[in-house]
């Protein structure tokens, strides 16, 4: 985030600070929620950037936030209102993010982060040569995947079975690891079970029959409808004693990886 505020955001806007003083526009399009630290701690720095580059929300320009909540109808009930206050740019946090404000426009510039795969989901042409309206940042290799799985394997020599969670819808980038870790679960002597949830309830029932199985662990896909219900996903942990490991710091904090290791930790 503060990438984007120091590079990426400041190229619209600096491009057009000499025309005058008029209110510029920022629209924002997160997962989280108003709840959610993480996300919270992240359009701090992305604003606290912006303010040191001269631009305070309120003064010369004007931040309107959206947060989906990990709910897939909100994200594009709210691509469509950050389009039609016509800002001068748009800043897509997550891959369903930028999948729906790229829907709704293909003029206003669109600067993503947290975007796996970003070619494949058709979000630009190449790395190289983005093309059309959007750009951003990616930090994940598909190969990152299957070290995930080593790193649980590892952790927890028993595991024989790991349940790969994740939604489709919020998602769609799983097949992008999808060989990493299977190859991963094959060096490895674990048996991957795909496992795409779609609710809560869902979710609960995948993680409760996992806890049902000898050896069992969970693998968590970096998706924000997982991120959001992280709570819901350590107290599950904790009570089936499944080492768990995911693609983001929001699970560590949320102390998914030291659930089961202690029976006092209160889950």
């Amino acid at each position: 985030m503060s990438l984007l505020g120091g590079a990426a955001v400041s190229w619209p806007l600096a491009a057009r600070g000499q025309q005058g003083e008029r209110m510029r526009r920022i629209g924002v399009l997160a997962p989280g929620s108003n709840r959610d630290t993480d996300q919270q701690s992240r359009l701090k720095v992305f604003q606290d950037t912006l303010q040191e580059m001269g631009w305070t929300n309120g003064r010369n320009v004007r931040i309107e936030v959206r947060l989906a909540g990990g709910n897939t109808e909100r994200f594009q009930t709210y691509s469509a209102e950050l389009v039609a206050a016509k800002p001068d740019v748009l800043l897509a946090d997550s891959s369903p993010s930028t999948a729906a404000l790229q829907h709704e426009t293909r003029t206003v510039p669109i600067v993503f982060a947290r975007v796996t795969d970003p070619v494949g989901q058709g979000f630009v042409a190449s790395m190289a040569r983005p093309g059309g309206n959007i750009t951003g940042f990616t930090n994940f290799e598909p190969e990152i995947g299957g070290k995930w799985l080593e790193l649980l394997k590892e952790a927890v020599p028993r595991i024989r079975r790991v349940a790969l969670i994740y939604n489709p819808q919020t998602a769609p980038f799983t097949a992008f690891f999808l060989q990493s870790f299977e190859a991963a679960a094959r060096a490895n002597a674990v048996t991957l079970i795909d496992a795409p949830v779609h609710n809560a309830s869902e979710l609960e029932a995948t993680i409760s029959a996992q806890g049902n199985e000898p050896g069992a662990g969970l693998l968590l896909q970096t998706d924000s409808f997982l991120a959001v219900h992280r709570d819901l996903i350590v107290v599950l942990a904790g009570r089936y004693r499944l080492p768990t490991i995911g693609g983001g710091t929001v699970f560590t904090a949320a102390g998914t990886f030291d659930c089961w290791r202690s029976p006092r930790r209160s889950c």
